[in-house]
């Protein structure tokens, strides 16, 4: 389970460059002054980007935690933690 969990951490730090990558490419492709649609304005993909780039970077943050193998050892009950 232990090395599915990194496995899963590499495809999260993957997976995270990549949306941020492709709402950019989207935003620039679907832009347009001459637009009358939704997605042909700004302001959305504006929001959008702005929205899911931090969701992104905890992905990222999440995928590089799992491939250090910090979730290698869940704690089942509160005794289980230790104060740092």
């Amino acid at each position: 389970m232990n090395k599915l969990k990194k496995i899963m951490g590499i495809a999260w730090m993957l997976i995270a460059p990549l949306v941020i990558y492709f709402l950019v490419t989207g935003a620039i492709h679907n832009i347009s002054a001459t637009g009358t649609k939704d997605i042909n304005k700004p302001v959305p993909w504006l929001i959008i980007i702005t929205i899911f780039t931090p969701i992104a970077i905890g992905l990222f943050i999440f995928g590089w935690y799992a491939l250090k193998g910090e979730y290698d050892h869940l704690t089942e009950s509160s005794g289980d933690t230790t104060d740092y």
